[in-house]
């Protein structure tokens, strides 16, 4: 009777199992992001999804349905399915949250607003159009965020230089490479773009948990997969593939990147004919393990390699005025062969000590070994350009002003290796925040340095710069001849140092209205030993706060403030002056920063819109002054500079066009110094003024093509001055920089728009497209070449144009 009962009951359990499928996938919001305990239900049926968003569900075969996704915080979702076998089905909806209005007050999370940090949405540094796609791109549409060299990721924040800006991912410090001096160099930035989730970033007044430097932070999070997946990108720049998947019951997570980099285009569209050969490859991997609840185990590793083959042929530039003009030709020989390699590991872990208290530990290395070697001679023509219409000879030179040559000879070695251990903690309860950290860094650094011109004029040797005066070639020199610039260095630097913050967050009401603020310090404390020489012990204190307050007003406008006294302390290139010798006393440089805002949040054409503005002060001592070649930084190694920069920062963002955020930002700086009490003259970031638009469109009846415009303008810099010159007599400033680039693309496949049969149905997502750079071929110059004419003692600075007009085609697929 047992065994009958039993038959009885299996048979129909099989008969029902097989007239079922599973239903399954990730639910996502816009921000791509997982979503929990999603309510999925059909009929009387129904399941939630887990923490990572996923979910499964056993649906009909043959029978059509409707599944209903609802969640507290977003839209309720729908859609309807017939299942023909018993094959899975994979559905991974996007929910778009809703906003819940209360007697008119809209609710919303302004704490990143509250603390100053703007958040980026990833979608746009994945399509927004640049010569360096990515986040830096973004970032370089941002007011007080400025750069003038396409080729180049670095970027200057509100009167900073490169070395001021701190970038993290997942909470590591990463860094950038030291001999890099030219943007075409470059190659890949750190961040690889299509392994982000989130992105923040702060242009000043940010808080004690971010480390010690005087301009700006970039803080990168990577993403923790959800589901498996394959994006491929491909372009005549270069091509990435990335891959992400969950495995071992979703307790192991990994994410890998594999980035390939061609700047060929580019230089090609310069004016200097070459013969250009670089490779630029990068490999990252981030993973996660989940032993519990309480305990994950993160590592991030990085693998770069840049190789730079650079062999010019001639160069033909014109400049001067309508009235007199003037033309170089430049015939060249010889080749610059560059590596640079870089390794980065880090390992991580969280732990949670119980529901108020995480602790996180990490310990990282990041090694760069970079061989910077060329050969370069140069052979110039200086002459004036017939301008008479009338002449037969019209446009052809006339007359050579300067004749001669020079070789540049360089054999630079630097192999650097920086280890870090670092503890952290946070304590929240309720809207209180307690956060903490000690860390200890220790940096080794081995450079050589051999490095040498020649000048030649019209046969004779130019003596080095503030050499005794003689009249060449007039009156005869006796006397050795000796390159114009020669560096021969070998220095070994250690630097060890111990860093560590505690501050204190809340979010709280006074009256009616909603308050954030934090009070945090930090401490430094490093000691410096170069070539057998050891500097002081030197320890700085860096107390910070932020204040923000959202009045209880019809209107929805956020007033924060935060300042602080800001720490540089020196890294080994700030040690290493213009002629490579060690300065172990090199002070910190200090900023006291205040920064004022205001967020009003409003809406226009019945679409949402933001604007955002700053103020801002920094009062900068014991400033370590620089001069700037193209991105190669040198510093005089001193601490004898003072300086100041204030200024204003715009921003309006919102639906221009429905669906699509766009912005546009303005920007007003100005950034003195005083170098050993000469007086104040402009400092080499001087950008006075900074407009930028970034504009999304998309054609109303075929939505799915979609254009993206991305226009810069900023006033010319100071500088473009020989790098051995007072800067007190070179003060003209470059052209201004002007550039608009363009991207159209065709959405073929995405997540509101798939394909059950056909060739397209293999696609989760699929975009291709054409990107036009520089699209009005706008001669834009980031340095000067300098040519001595003999007879008059004359220096001409002849403009270093930037790339041209670029055609590009773009693909991109996920699977």
């Amino acid at each position: 009777m047992k065994n009958l009962l039993f038959f009885l009951f299996l048979v129909p359990s099989i008969l029902f199992a097989q007239k079922t499928t599973i239903l399954r996938g990730v639910i996502k919001n816009q921000q791509n992001e997982p979503i929990a305990k999603v309510s999925i239900k059909y009929d009387e049926n129904g399941t939630v999804s887990d923490e990572n968003g996923r979910y499964s569900i056993r649906i009909p075969v043959d029978k059509e349905i409707t599944v209903v996704f609802s969640h507290v915080s977003y839209r309720i979702f729908s859609k309807k399915f017939l299942a023909k076998n018993r094959n899975a089905i994979r559905f991974s909806p996007i929910l778009i949250l809703k906003t819940e209005e209360l007697d008119e007050i809209v609710i919303k999370d302004n704490t990143k607003n509250a603390q100053g940090l703007k958040t980026i949405d990833v979608n746009k540094a994945l399509k927004i159009v640049g010569p360096n796609s990515g986040v830096e791109n973004v970032l370089m549409t941002l007011p007080g965020v400025n750069n003038n060299n396409e080729l180049s990721t670095q970027y200057n924040v509100r009167g900073g230089n490169f070395d001021e800006n701190l970038v993290y991912i997942n909470g590591i410090q990463v860094y950038r490479p030291f001999l890099i001096r030219s943007g075409q160099q470059e190659g890949l930035s750190f961040i690889n773009t299509n392994m982000v989730q989130n992105i923040n970033f702060s242009a000043g007044g940010f808080q004690a948990r971010y480390g010690d430097r005087l301009s700006s932070v970039l803080d990168i999070t990577y993403r923790k997969p959800s589901e498996t997946r394959t994006t491929l990108e491909a372009s005549l720049l270069g091509a990435s593939v990335t891959f992400e998947g969950s495995f071992l019951n979703n307790k192991l997570s990994t994410i890998t990147g594999v980035r390939y980099r061609d700047n060929s285009l580019f230089v090609n569209s310069k004016q200097i004919d070459v013969n250009f050969r670089p490779q630029f490859t990068d490999v990252q991997s981030y993973l996660a393990y989940e032993f519990s609840d309480k305990f994950i185990l993160k590592f991030l590793g990085n693998f770069s390699l840049n190789k730079y083959n650079y062999q010019p042929i001639s160069r033909r530039t014109r400049f001067g005025t309508v009235a007199n003009p003037l033309e170089l030709i430049v015939f060249y020989s010889g080749q610059e062969e560059d590596k640079f390699l870089t390794l980065f590991g880090a390992l991580s872990s969280d732990y949670k000590i119980n529901e108020y208290f995480t602790l996180t530990t990490t310990l990282s290395r990041y090694n760069t070994q970079e061989e910077e070697y060329f050969d370069i001679a140069a052979q110039y023509n200086l002459g004036e350009v017939d301008s008479n219409i009338g002449s037969q000879n019209f446009g052809d030179v006339e007359f050579s002003q300067g004749i001669g040559s020079q070789l540049n000879h360089a054999r630079n070695d630097l192999d650097a290796l920086i280890t870090n251990a670092e503890v952290r903690g946070i304590i929240k309860k309720e809207n209180k925040q307690w956060e903490f950290g000690i860390k200890y860094q220790k940096e080794n650094i081995k450079d050589r340095i051999r490095e040498w011109e020649i000048i030649d004029s019209v046969g004779f040797s130019i003596r080095p710069p503030h050499h005794s005066v003689n009249d060449q070639p007039y009156t005869p020199f006796e006397g050795p001849i000796v390159p114009f610039q020669n560096i021969r260095k070998d220095n070994e630097v250690d630097i060890n140092r111990i860093s560590g913050f505690a501050q204190f967050n809340q979010r709280t009401f006074i009256n009616e209205h909603e308050v954030w603020y934090n009070l945090g310090v930090r401490f430094h404390n490093w000691s410096v030993t170069g070539n057998n020489t050891s500097g002081k012990n030197q320890t700085i204190i860096s107390p910070r706060a932020q204040f923000a307050i959202k009045p209880d007003w019809q209107k929805d406008i956020l007033f924060r403030i935060s300042g602080g006294w800001y720490y540089q302390p020196p890294s080994y290139r700030e040690l290493r002056d213009f002629n490579g010798d060690l300065n172990v006393e090199v002070k910190a440089q200090q900023s006291i920063h205040i920064v004022g805002g205001l967020d009003y949040s409003f809406n226009l054409w019945n679409r949402p819109f933001k604007l955002t503005s700053e103020v801002y002060y920094k009062d900068l001592n014991d400033i370590n002054s620089y001069t700037i070649d193209n991105v190669r930084i040198r510093y005089r190694a001193d601490n004898v500079t003072q300086a100041y920069a204030y200024g204003l920062d715009l921003r309006l963002n919102g639906e221009f066009v429905p669906g699509s955020e766009s912005w546009i930002s303005f920007g007003y700086l100005k950034t003195d110094e005083n170098i050993n009490n000469r007086g104040f003259i402009a400092r080499p970031t001087d950008q006075r003024i900074k407009f930028g638009i970034l504009f999304q469109d998309y054609v109303p009846n075929l939505p799915n093509l979609k254009a993206y415009l991305n226009l810069v303008f900023n006033t010319g810099l100071p500088g473009g001055s020989p790098a051995y010159a007072d800067p007190y007599q070179f003060q003209q400033r470059l052209r201004d920089y002007r550039r608009a680039d363009l991207g159209i693309s065709y959405v073929f496949v995405d997540v509101n728009k798939q394909y059950k049969t056909g060739w397209l149905s293999q696609f989760r997502e699929f975009t291709a497209g054409i990107e036009l750079f520089n699209m009005f071929d706008i001669q834009n110059a980031i340095t000067n070449t300098w040519v001595r004419d003999v007879y008059s003692k004359t220096q001409f600075g002849i403009p270093n144009f930037m790339t041209g007009r670029v055609l590009n085609f773009k693909v991109n697929m996920s699977f």
